[in-house]
C-alpha cells in the first residue's frame, strides 16, 4: 500500500505561502544535524511507534526522510493508527528549499 505523496516543490510553495504545515523528519540524528526543513519536527523512524501520542489525529502530517523510503514506512505506521499522512516524494535528496540546523 503506497501512501499519498506530495512533491518537494509543493511543500516549498506551501511553506512560502505561510500555510501551517506539520512536517515530520524521520531521519537519524546525524542526518538531521546536516540540515532539515525549518518548520519540521524530528522524530526518528525507530521512535515513531512510541511517539504517536505526540501527534494530533486532526492534523495532516507530511513525512520526510533522505530519499522517501523511510518516510513511506513512517506513513504506514501512522496511517495504521488513523493519522492523516502524506509522504514527501524524493525526500531531502529532492529538496531545494531552505534548511536549518537544529
Amino acid at each position: 500500500m503506497s501512501s499519498k505523496t506530495i512533491e518537494p516543490k509543493e511543500v516549498e510553495r506551501l511553506l512560502e505561502s505561510d500555510n501551517p504545515l506539520n512536517i515530520i523528519d524521520v531521519r537519524e540524528n546525524d542526518e538531521v544535524a546536516q540540515g532539515m526543513i525549518p518548520t519540521a519536527t524530528h522524530i526518528p523512524l525507530g521512535e515513531m511507534p512510541e511517539r504517536t501520542h505526540e501527534l494530533d489525529l486532526n492534523k495532516e502530517y507530511i513525512m520526510v526522510c533522505r530519499s522517501g523510503k523511510r518516510s513511506e514506512k513512517a506513513c504506514a505506521i501512522l496511517a495504521s493508527n488513523q493519522f492523516n499522512v502524506v509522504n514527501m516524494s524524493g525526500g531531502m535528496l529532492s529538496w531545494k528549499g531552505k534548511t536549518t540546523i537544529k
